[in-house]
């Protein structure tokens, strides 16, 4: 079912885009333009109360990209897909890549394959138009061994053919700890980076998140064209307890958030750039939005 369902989608999609584009463009191929998008959590509790309302207020703002962080029981923010897909058509939104966590429950040794509800996420993913399937986190369970992260990493690798079928790509969106913990003297990241398949797995580079333990732009150099997606993001330090920093409105923090997205685009081959903030320093999170997205569009994005 989930088979002939993946290539009816993906049939769908290559046929709406050759219809959609002129010969010319399909015998030269133009320059890679970068796109510009929000991480949804960003305004999470507005998208929580009222997604639609909150959807039209991006749009206004000039927002025609979003990444999702709610894909809960075949619902997109209480929408089944082709609904959500309407109201984003709508609007004018893409809706270009979304966070879904690939977990040990999505993965039957016993019959070397995919749980159907993981196809099915994978296969939403498709219908309402995303690029990427990006899982954001790896459970405890998962970092304590190195032999049981390589055969995660595997499962990586083999969600990257599950998603290619589909006709969209299998990412992964880094936190602090893979660039702390390290398994047989190695850190996870490195891990990780050594054992997926770059033409499978994508990095989805966090770059605030990883600020305490490493230097993003280091961090690109180090694997070039790696990174097709990045999280722009800038930190302060934060008076929370438990927390060193926490997100800001761009170019007021510690980060020099432009000199890395040129870094990105340039030797990461970054062609997302999503916007995400997460802590707002008493301000209105749907203002910090609006100011954010002027803030790329001053430096050219």
């Amino acid at each position: 079912m989930f088979s002939s369902r993946r290539n009816f989608i993906k049939n769908g999609i290559v046929a709406a885009t050759v219809a959609s584009v002129t010969p010319h463009l399909l015998f030269a191929k133009s320059k890679a333009t970068v796109a510009v998008g929000l991480q949804l959590y960003s305004v999470r509790d507005e998208m929580r109360n009222d997604p639609l309302g909150t959807l039209k207020q991006l749009a206004a703002m000039g927002y025609n990209n979003a990444e999702h962080a709610n894909y809960v029981d075949g619902k997109f923010y209480g929408y089944a897909p082709e609904e959500f897909k309407k109201i984003l058509d709508d609007l004018g939104i893409t809706m270009s890549s979304g966070h879904t966590t690939l977990a040990l429950r999505h993965w039957d040794a016993s019959t070397n394959d995919f749980t159907d509800d993981w196809k099915k996420t994978v296969d939403d993913a498709a219908l309402i138009g995303q690029q990427y399937v990006i899982s954001p986190w790896l459970d405890q369970a998962q970092r304590k061994d190195y032999n049981e992260y390589l055969r995660f990493m595997e499962v990586f690798n083999k969600c990257g053919e599950l998603c290619k079928d589909a006709g969209v790509k299998f990412g992964y969106h880094n936190h602090d700890f893979e660039f702390n913990l390290k398994l047989n003297d190695k850190l996870m990241f490195d891990i990780m980076m050594e054992n997926t398949d770059a033409n499978l797995v994508v990095q989805q580079l966090d770059v605030g998140n990883l600020l305490e333990f490493a230097k993003p732009v280091e961090v690109i150099r180090k694997y070039p064209k790696r990174f097709e997606s990045i999280h722009v993001k800038d930190e302060i330090a934060s008076s929370r307890e438990g927390h060193k920093y926490e997100s800001a409105v761009l170019g007021t923090g510690l980060l020099n958030v432009r000199k890395v997205i040129k870094e990105a685009v340039k030797t990461g081959g970054a062609t997302h750039l999503i916007i995400e903030q997460e802590a707002y320093q008493g301000r209105p999170p749907l203002d910090c939005m609006k100011d954010n997205l002027a803030i790329m569009k001053s430096w050219g994005y």
